[in-house]
């Protein structure tokens, strides 16, 4: 039949209608069919909370389909959470130890993401005047400690071992941060924490410094938690731990940096 003049009307009319509805199920997988950001939960110990709320800014701006929500305490705060239904989707300890003992609940790579080290945490002022871990063994000073199950703890006593010292503690507790908080409400008068828990208290304490030779290098460790939901982005969040941004902000609160990062 010939093309006349009304038909190619028509045809040219409809073409843009047919071309729209062949977009249209394209825009719909892009908009609406589009899936909800990602959010893991990080399971992370107490002196990290400073840095991670500042890491948690860089990463949403580099990652906007996650987010994160930080969960911090203890590590038998922690071990807890990671025997029960909401495990969480990535843990981060204060050392490779606790890694160890988690080690059923964790899948891949456990990556060393920052180190610290010790310092002795006294008064605003170093009211007894403490100059040394020598001081510690003093009989009349309340020496507060991590226990022996948990990181600062096992640091605090490779410390004494290696000063040759027999230290009586008045205390003994969780965290370093619980370390911390002793000192700084005056219910101790001394005790071991990191150095980056010691930042946090600002004017609040002092410190006396460890010599290197009778100091640690506490290994700050992250892996993903077994069974999460969200694994592929939970294992890019560890390895981004390691990268440059993340361990400048890192270095910005007093952490040291992992060899192979500097």
């Amino acid at each position: 039949m010939p093309d006349s003049p009304r038909r190619r009307r028509l045809r040219a009319s409809t073409a843009p209608l047919a071309s729209l509805a062949l977009l249209l199920p394209v825009l719909g997988a892009g908009c609406g069919g589009s899936s909800r950001p990602a959010t893991l939960t990080v399971l992370a110990t107490s002196s990290m909370k400073e840095v991670f709320g500042e890491m948690g800014t860089a990463y949403r701006h580099a990652h906007p389909g996650v987010r994160l929500r930080f969960e911090f305490g203890a590590m038998p705060e922690m071990a807890d959470r990671l025997t029960g239904q909401d495990r969480g989707d990535v843990l981060v300890t204060a050392d490779m130890t606790s890694m160890k003992e988690a080690d059923d609940y964790l899948v891949g790579r456990r990556r060393v993401v920052a180190h610290d080290s010790l310092t002795i945490a006294v008064g605003p002022g170093n009211p007894y005047r403490i100059r040394g871990l020598s001081d510690l063994a003093g009989p009349r000073l309340r020496v507060v400690v991590g226990a022996e199950t948990v990181p600062v703890g096992r640091y605090t006593g490779q410390v004494f071992t290696k000063a040759g010292l027999t230290v009586r503690s008045s205390s003994k507790v969780i965290s370093a941060r619980a370390v911390l908080d002793r000192v700084r409400a005056g219910e101790a008068d001394a005790g071991l924490v990191f150095l980056t828990d010691l930042r946090s208290a600002g004017i609040a304490v002092s410190s006396v410094p460890i010599p290197a030779d009778l100091n640690v290098t506490a290994a700050f460790a992250a892996a993903t938690v077994r069974d999460t939901d969200h694994q592929e982005e939970a294992d890019a969040f560890v390895a981004w731990l390691t990268t440059a941004p993340a361990q400048a902000v890192f270095h910005k609160h007093g952490f040291a940096l992992p060899p192979a990062s500097r």
